[in-house]
């Protein structure tokens, strides 16, 4: 049996030898930037570059969004029988297991996610989302309503058209799939532009589509900053709606493209600030803590619902806290995200490190009492040492702003009541947990937390039948899940005179 040791020399071979497509892909083929145009992407664990990508703006948008809408005018899509459609993706979900290694060696290396968590986590679920989203294409139908008997009314749900996705680099391929599974699967051509620090698994991805036996030009992808192939593929008139992921700011930058374009639809996955709530008598006090270090610094604490805000129940807050610095300043330990053993990689680049090391220095001058971390480790990259702050009040930044980064906050609360108000003081409202053994409270806790998702004793948990999104800045919309599939058709009305 292979050691760790020699899986990281395995890993680190494979990735000095790796050669990886870095052009667009348009129309089922790859091609070059109208003008030649490139940009590099930083290996964010070494701080050097990865390699020099095709830079897409309005001319390759352009392109891409015209191939999208000849493949959806000609029906090759969205007119492709339900089974066959559903076979397509089933393939693709085959050939991202496959493919496996070679997607998580991609990301691993974009943006320092650890290749443990990338073969564990982020590879199994995306290939999950095309084979739940594939299984669900012959599961949409209309409706025949009930009308006088000189009337026959139906209802058709068909697909919108062209459809862009324009996802972050925190979770490459998976968040992708969030979007381009339940697109495709309702019928409809994409254009997808993944974030500039990680294009590369969105190339493989669409390539695999093809093999797969989707048509070319269903989907394609655009590298390119936000501002833009970003900006241009939101803007763009024959684009029927976007499918967003990213921070709350360029969400509603999102909004305002849609008005100055088509009035095109946008569902929008933003920021969050989660807090979890951990009362007197939850179960069993060691599970918790498990959770609640987990929950903020699993991958890097760059997630979206990061369990950032420890709202810790008074009678319990000194034990909490003693077992959360006792065991949180030692589980999460910075390495080579190719060593399987590394758990917790670097930050996406160093411009974000300094933007979390700014978040760590204000929690000091604030007045929070800063238990472990707060430094970067000696290593090369952009590494941030996992941190807890105790002594946080929720006007503090720490407590308020999106970090992104492994930093927790913890707020003593004295009781249920006070644990509520602070968690919906927020602009976000993305995610939430509670624990607590009483089933009352935890029901009534559900009902007041100002969320999209609530987790009861345990936090992060789901499969694809959870709707996922948020209230407030945290966006709208919702990904995985039928909701999320019907988010991309629209409805027919046909009324037939039978007198």
């Amino acid at each position: 049996m292979a050691t760790l040791s020699s899986k990281l020399d395995e890993w680190r071979a494979r990735a000095a030898t790796a050669r990886y497509e870095t052009r667009h892909f348009i129309d089922g083929r790859f091609v070059e930037s109208v003008a030649g145009d490139h940009f590099t992407v930083i290996n964010p664990a070494t701080s050097q570059p990865l390699c020099e990508v095709s830079a897409g703006g309005p001319k390759e948008i352009d392109l891409a969004v015209a191939s999208a809408k000849r493949s959806f005018g000609a029906r090759v899509w969205s007119r492709k029988a339900p089974r066959e459609r559903m076979a397509v993706l089933a393939a693709l979900s085959r050939l991202i297991e496959k493919n496996a290694e070679q997607f998580a060696l991609l990301d691993t290396l974009c943006m320092g996610k650890p290749i443990s968590d990338m073969l564990n986590i982020d590879v199994p679920a995306a290939a999950m989302n095309f084979a739940y989203f594939g299984e669900l294409i012959d599961k949409i139908d209309g409706a025949v309503t009930a009308t006088a008997a000189d009337a026959f009314h139906y209802i058709l749900r068909e697909p919108l058209g062209v459809v862009g996705c324009i996802v972050p680099w925190n979770y490459p391929l998976l968040m992708a799939a969030w979007k381009v599974a339940p697109a495709l699967a309702a019928g409809n051509s994409v254009v997808l532009k993944p974030a500039e620090q990680s294009p590369l698994s969105g190339l493989l991805l669409a390539q695999l589509f093809v093999e797969a036996g989707g048509p070319p030009g269903v989907l394609n992808v655009v590298n390119g900053l936000g501002e833009s192939a970003g900006a241009a593929l939101a803007l763009h008139n024959d684009v029927a709606k976007i499918g967003f992921t990213g921070s709350t700011e360029i969400g509603k930058q999102m909004l305002i493209y849609a008005g100055q374009s088509n009035m095109k639809r946008v569902s929008l996955e933003c920021g969050g600030k989660t807090p979890q709530i951990f009362l007197a008598d939850l179960p069993d006090i060691d599970v918790a803590v498990t959770y609640a270090i987990n929950g903020i610094f699993g991958n890097m604490g760059e997630v979206c619902n990061a369990g950032s805000r420890l709202l810790i129940d008074k009678p319990i807050a000194a034990d909490f806290l003693s077992r959360f610095i006792e065991r949180g300043k030692t589980a999460y330990r910075p390495g080579d995200p190719l060593d399987p053993a590394t758990n917790l990689g670097p930050l996406v680049t160093a411009s974000h490190r300094a933007r979390v090391m700014n978040y760590i220095t204000r929690g000091k001058t604030e007045g929070a009492r800063l238990e472990f971390g707060g430094n970067a480790p000696d290593l090369p990259g952009c590494f941030v040492n996992p941190t807890l702050f105790s002594g946080v009040a929720n006007h503090m930044t720490i407590a308020r702003e999106e970090i992104f980064g492994p930093v927790a906050a913890a707020i003593v609360v004295d009781g249920l009541a006070e644990a509520l108000t602070v968690a919906n003081d927020s602009i976000y409202g993305l995610a939430a947990s509670v624990w607590t053994r009483d089933l009352t409270v935890a029901h009534k806790t559900v009902r007041d937390l100002e969320a999209g998702v609530i987790w009861v004793n345990c936090f992060d948990h789901g499969d694809m039948t959870q709707p996922f999104g948020g209230y407030k800045q945290s966006g709208q919309g919702r990904d995985k899940c039928i909701e999320s599939l019907l988010s991309y058709t629209q409805t027919k009305s046909a009324w037939i005179n039978l007198g």
